[in-house]
This record gives structure tokens, C-alpha cells and sequence, in this order.
């Protein structure tokens, strides 16, 4: 059996690949991706791939548009931190989908699926329609959680509840509003597109949730100093040039 896996946090892939291949050791992982852009240059010289898993959240975009663009044959097994419920009128009709963090059970029953599957999988089987359209209309506020890593274990941090993305020293840090941080694997760059509208990025440092401001108030005359419900640990500016795009963002709902 020769499968994909289409994942943009490393050691989730990795762990994912392992237990993979532990639970059948037969299994080729012929490729792991990690954009939307690799996949579809991938996908477009075709593959021959027994089966997909794929995360829904990638950082350059839904992986859905992978599927839209490019004419791919295998069923996929989605993965995803977004919960159970948001997903469940999907679960008889797709292949499958497993939560984040993943264990070696629900890895296992997807695999089982497909295999107790393979032969009868069509197109209409396969949610990647109504599944778009769901991921694409849920809030900021509604879509899952961020992925952080303490020694061996792998966290889902809920979006909702995170106070601010920061940058230090080249490492991205947040920190949830009951002032808890942690260190995460994902640039500000890809945290901005996954987490709008309801984060702004402040700065090049700062990635800020509308829920955390508390006022504005001028700053060396040509900038806004940004107070939040928890305090950040240096002083949060926005540029004059982006005051008009950051007040804006403080009025939408």
C-alpha cells in the first residue's frame, strides 16, 4: 500500500508516517507536502497512491483547493484539530477523518475503512465539496486550534483562546488569554492567513487577536501603542501606514 501525506507541521508528519508504517509495516510513504502549491505540482505529474491523508489547514490554504485543481484518483483520510461535531454529518459519506492530536487507534480504523473500502470508492463518496464549503464559511472564532509541542506530548491550544502570536529571537510564542505561552513550529506569515479576521497583524513581531484590545493610544506621535487584556512583554505598535487597516479591524464584528 502507497500512501501521501500532505501535512505542514514536521513532527506531526513524522509521528503520523511512523505510526503508519508501525501499524503496517508493508506501507510506502511515497511523499510527504506541505503546501497547497507543492501538492498541486506534485499531483500534477500524477501519482499512483493507494491513499491520501491530508490536513485541512495548510498554511498557504485549505487543502481542498489540491483537489479542486488537480484530478486525483485516491480517497484522502483529512486531518484536522477542528471538532468532532463540525464534521460529523460528514463522516458516513467520506472516507474518513481523524482529529489532531491523532492516535494510533483512530489512525488504525481509518486505514481499516479504506481497506474494507477499497473497490467501492467513487467520487460521490468523497466530501471534498461540501467539506470546502464548510471549512471556507466557518469564524476564525469556530476553526479549531493551534498545535503546540511540550516534550512528548502534542496540544491543541483552541484559536478562540489564544491573546497574541509573538516573535522572539526567530521563534514564534503565543499566549492564551489566561497568560499561559508556548513555542510553536509555524511562521507569523502562515499563522496571519489561517487566523483573519479575527487576528491583526500588528507588526512584524505581533499577530493580535480583536478580543484582546483593550485602547489605542499615540505613540512617538507617528504610531499607535496597542494595549491588550494580557499584557505582551514589550510595548505593541502599529505604523502609521497601517492605523487606517488596523482601525478598521477593530470595528468589524
Amino acid at each position: 500500500m502507497k500512501l501521501i501525506i500532505i501535512e505542514d507541521e514536521k513532527v506531526t508528519a513524522r509521528d503520523l508516517s511512523q505510526t503508519i508504517e508501525e501499524l503496517y509495516p508493508g506501507t510506502r510513504i511515497e511523499k510527504i507536502l506541505s503546501t497547497v502549491k507543492e501538492s498541486i505540482s506534485y499531483f500534477n505529474n500524477g501519482t499512483d497512491a493507494d491513499l491520501i491523508f491530508s490536513d485541512i489547514q495548510l498554511g498557504d490554504g485549505l487543502s481542498f483547493e489540491i483537489f479542486s485543481k488537480v484530478e486525483i484518483d485516491a480517497p484522502v483520510v483529512f486531518c484536522t484539530a477542528f471538532d468532532e461535531y463540525a464534521l460529523q454529518a460528514f463522516k458516513a459519506n467520506g472516507i474518513d477523518y481523524i482529529l489532531k492530536p491523532f492516535t494510533t487507534e483512530a489512525v488504525g480504523a481509518a486505514i481499516s475503512k479504506y481497506l474494507s473500502l477499497r473497490g467501492k470508492i467513487t467520487e460521490s463518496t468523497l466530501p471534498y465539496k461540501a467539506l470546502e464549503q464548510l471549512f471556507s464559511s466557518r469564524k476564525t472564532t469556530d476553526t479549531g486550534a493551534v498545535l503546540v509541542y511540550q516534550k512528548d506530548k502534542i496540544l491543541p491550544i483552541a484559536v478562540s483562546k489564544i491573546a497574541f502570536f509573538y516573535l522572539k529571537n526567530g521563534v514564534v510564542h503565543l499566549t492564551t488569554f489566561d497568560k499561559t505561552s508556548y513555542l510553536i513550529n509555524k511562521n507569523l506569515e502562515e499563522l496571519e492567513k489561517t487566523t483573519e479576521p479575527l487576528f491583526f497583524r500588528a507588526n512584524r513581531q505581533f499577530l493580535i487577536n480583536r478580543k484582546a484590545v483593550l485602547d489605542a493610544s499615540s505613540y512617538l506621535s507617528r504610531k499607535l501603542s496597542v494595549s491588550l487584556s494580557v499584557p505582551p512583554p514589550e510595548t505593541i505598535t502599529v505604523s502609521k501606514e497601517k492605523i487606517p487597516q488596523f482601525l478598521d479591524w477593530l470595528t468589524q464584528p
